[in-house]
């Protein structure tokens, strides 16, 4: 089922996300001081393309830095992302085989705004599930 569902995430805007967060993170890591978003952005680019069948969880090790590079994220990136996920949602909810991607296109908000402080692991392999968003 993961399987099935990957598949028409893929083709109903999968890859438009995905490829969004792949190009902000070339942008990103085009300098030094920017290459931690790139990074996180090319991390949260695999995600957006295959994201059923994994789990976003807090690493616990939130902190000033974190606060600072999630503040910065969603200025420069996160917002324009979410603004994204919201599109391709109200476009998927649009059929009935489409409302279970945009459910899971509105939870992947949330992460897409504030990626620092967590991490993207498979399902069913946290120790605590209320700590994670499954989709």
């Amino acid at each position: 089922m993961k399987a099935i569902l990957n598949i028409l995430w893929l083709v109903t805007g999968g890859l438009w996300l995905a490829l969004g967060y792949f190009l902000f993170g070339l942008v990103a890591c085009v300098l030094i001081v920017t290459f931690p978003i790139g990074v996180a952005s090319m991390r949260m680019a695999s995600y957006a393309l295959w994201p059923f069948g994994r789990e976003v969880v807090d690493t616990g090790k939130a902190g000033v830095v974190t606060g600072v590079a999630n503040a910065i994220w969603f200025i420069f990136g996160g917002l324009w992302m979410a603004i994204g996920h919201i599109g391709t949602a109200a476009a998927q909810a649009v059929t009935i085989i489409g409302i279970p991607l945009a459910i899971a296109n509105i939870k992947l908000i949330p992460v897409t705004c504030f990626p620092y402080g967590k991490k993207i692991v498979p399902a069913g392999s946290v120790a605590n599930p209320a700590a994670a968003v499954k989709i």
